[in-house]
C-alpha cells in the first residue's frame, strides 16, 4: 500500500508527530469521521513512506510560505503550486489536501522552523530529497520571473536551517532559473545560456567539467535513486522532467562546441 493509501485509510495515523503530523492532520481531519485515532500505527524514522508523507507535507506547505512571504500571493505563485499538482498527477482528494497545506503555509503563525527542524531530521543524510524540496521552492519563489528580496531572505534561511550553505542555494538558484529560461526560450543564444545555467556551470567550463556536471547533476535527479530515499512516487513526473532538460541541455551545449 503506497504512503498516500495509509495516509487516508486511517493506519498512518499521527505517525510523524510534531509539527508535520498536526499540518497533515489538520489537512486531512475532514476524511476522518472520528479522527486519527491513538491506534494508528507509527512506522520508525527513516521509514520510506514516512518520508514521503513529510515531503509531501513540508513541500506544499512551504510553497505557500513563500508565496506570502514578501506579503502577497501573486497568480504566477498560484499558478506554479497548480504547476506541481498536476505535475503529480494528484486526484481530487489529493489536490484538496495539497491546496490546505499550502494555505496553512500562509498563515502568520506558521511554525517554520519547527517544521524545517522536523523535515531535517525526517530526511537525515538524503541530501538529494532536500536538494528537490529547495528546487520546488524556489520555483515558487521565481514563479514570476524575479526574485524579490524577502523572497531571497526566505530562501535562506529555509536553506539554512535544512544545513544547505549559500554557495549550494546560489547554485540550486541559477539551476532553477537556468530550467525555467531553457524551457520557454526561442531565441537559440537565450536556450544555450539558460542551458549552462541549469547544469549550474559557467560558459568558460571546459569540455570536461561539463560533461561532469551533467553527470552529477543526473545523478542528483534520477527518479529511481529519488523515489528509493523517500521522494513520493507522485513527483517522478518532475523528476522526470527535470532529468530530460539536464539532458536536452548537455546536448545542446556539446553540439554548440562541436562546429
Amino acid at each position: 500500500m503506497s504512503w498516500w493509501g495509509k495516509v487516508v485509510g486511517g493506519t498512518f495515523g499521527f505517525m510523524l508527530g510534531g509539527p508535520l503530523g498536526a499540518l497533515m492532520g489538520v489537512s486531512l481531519g475532514n476524511y476522518f469521521d472520528g479522527g486519527l485515532t491513538a491506534q494508528s500505527s507509527r512506522l520508525g524514522l527513516g521509514a520510506t513512506e514516512r518520508v514521503q508523507s513529510a515531503f509531501f507535507t513540508t513541500t506544499f506547505a512551504l510553497m505557500g510560505y513563500v508565496a506570502k512571504s514578501d506579503g502577497k500571493v501573486t497568480r504566477d505563485e498560484i499558478a506554479m503550486a497548480e504547476r506541481v499538482m498536476s505535475q503529480m498527477r494528484l486526484n481530487a482528494q489529493q489536490r484538496e489536501v495539497a491546496v490546505k497545506l499550502f494555505n496553512e503555509g500562509k498563515r502568520q503563525d506558521f511554525p517554520l522552523e519547527e517544521i524545517l527542524t522536523q523535515f531535517k531530521r525526517e530526511s537525515f543524510r538524503r541530501s538529494s530529497l532536500v536538494q528537490m524540496l529547495l528546487e520546488i521552492v524556489a520555483a515558487t519563489a521565481l514563479a514570476d520571473g524575479t526574485l524579490h528580496a524577502q523572497e531571497r531572505k526566505t530562501l535562506e534561511l529555509i536553506a539554512s536551517k535544512l544545513g544547505v550553505s549559500r554557495p549550494r542555494l546560489d547554485a540550486i538558484l541559477a539551476r532553477v532559473s537556468g530550467q525555467a529560461g531553457f524551457e520557454s526560450a526561442d531565441e537559440s543564444r537565450s536556450k544555450l545560456s539558460a542551458a549552462y545555467a541549469l547544469l549550474a556551470i559557467e560558459s568558460s567550463a571546459s569540455i570536461e567539467e561539463v560533461k561532469r556536471a551533467y553527470r552529477r547533476q543526473m545523478s542528483q535527479h534520477h527518479p529511481d535513486k529519488l523515489v528509493a530515499k523517500g521522494l513520493p512516487e507522485e513527483m517522478i513526473d518532475i523528476a522526470n522532467r527535470k532529468t530530460q532538460d539536464i539532458k536536452s541541455a548537455y546536448d545542446l551545449i556539446r553540439k554548440s562546441r562541436e562546429g
